[in-house]
């Protein structure tokens, strides 16, 4: 039986080893709770939309459909889904079409347990993560790939404008620093950083860090 305030996890990965590891685990951990493991993309999605996990590590390459086709799929039924592209290759068209696709996060398979388990947590509280070597390069290549240019994304996507401030923060949260890390980085407040994070929030029009974000860079607002 599930437990309301527990992570919900799927696993997804077509190596065996790898999913009973994986799923060993995150099964052990007091606050969350593997709710199945999937073998391919379509098995994984037909899971999703069965368990409506909160979070899902996802393999790309495997058998009938591929991890960036299956994150597609899932966030097109499941937008609140958070979903981190599970990996041995540190690739930079992985990270680039995992995060196109919508994935907040990417983990190397040969990351320590304690790094997995804190990519869960993370993105389960609403922060992207993409700590790889490659990652800054690859934001830089998603937010240059924008329809348009940035200040008219802004216009069309916000209702009101970002502010100078606000921007420079946006920048920091896409890159995955913590509200204490923009504060040093920025020296400013971290109570000042969470009031700016809170603007952009409401300007977004979003609930969460991660859906502001992918929002950004999707639409060139960093880079």
């Amino acid at each position: 039986m599930l437990t309301e305030n527990k992570i919900k996890v799927l696993l997804v990965d077509d190596q065996t080893l790898i999913r009973q590891g994986f799923g060993y685990v995150i099964g052990v951990q007091d606050d969350m709770e593997l709710v199945g493991e999937a073998a391919d993309g379509q098995e994984a999605l037909e899971m999703a939309i069965l368990y409506k996990p909160n979070v899902i590590l996802m393999d790309v390459q495997m058998p009938r459909m591929t991890g960036i086709e299956a994150t597609q799929a899932i966030l097109s039924r499941l937008p609140q889904t958070k979903i981190v592209i599970l990996t041995t290759f540190n690739d930079k068209e992985y990270i680039y079409q995992g995060i196109r696709a919508g994935a907040v996060g990417y983990l190397l398979k040969d990351a320590e347990v304690e790094d997995m388990l804190g990519t869960i947590r993370a993105v389960f509280r609403g922060e992207a993560v993409f700590r790889t070597g490659l990652a800054a390069d690859v934001l830089s290549r998603v937010a240059a790939s924008g329809l348009t240019a940035a200040d008219s994304n802004q216009e069309s996507l916000l209702a009101e404008p970002l502010t100078a401030r606000e921007k420079d923060i946006l920048q920091e949260m896409a890159y995955g620093l913590r509200n204490d890390q923009i504060a040093q980085k920025l020296m400013i407040s971290e109570g000042t950083v969470k009031t700016h994070v809170h603007h952009i929030l409401q300007k977004f029009e979003v609930e969460d860090r991660t859906q502001v974000v992918v929002l950004a860079l999707r639409n060139g607002l960093v880079k």
